[in-house]
């Protein structure tokens, strides 16, 4: 069992920054890539950014640029440092944990709003 636990959402200015924090708990030792999800309104959950142990990273296209994925080597934690934005990031955004016998664990979400 992997536990994540997301935190730094919150209330931000469009053109303002957050950082969110993914902590990993239980079999970290499984997990092969971690990444964030997102789910607007109305809208389906989609990947926003993604990191796997190696330190290869890749992006939604609609937010390269302004946001970074980082995270240490045993993906103890991964952050999602996100710069300039936008009321379309409004969303929950949530952990996700991939690991090698192909079992998916999540965090229970982190709500971003976008204020324009």
């Amino acid at each position: 069992q992997v536990q994540l636990v997301e935190s730094g959402g919150g209330l931000v200015q469009a053109g303002g920054s957050l950082r969110l924090s993914c902590a990993a708990s239980g079999s970290i030792f499984k997990i092969n890539a971690m990444g964030w999800y997102r789910r607007a309104p109305g809208k389906q959950r989609e990947l926003v950014a993604g990191i796997t142990r190696g330190g290869s990273t890749n992006y939604a296209d609609s937010v390269k640029g302004r946001f970074t994925i980082s995270g240490d080597n045993a993906l103890n934690t991964v952050y999602l440092q996100m710069n300039n934005l936008k009321p379309e990031d409004t969303a929950v955004y949530y952990c996700n944990a991939a690991t090698w016998n192909g079992v998916d664990y999540w965090g229970k979400g982190t709500l971003v709003t976008v204020s324009s």
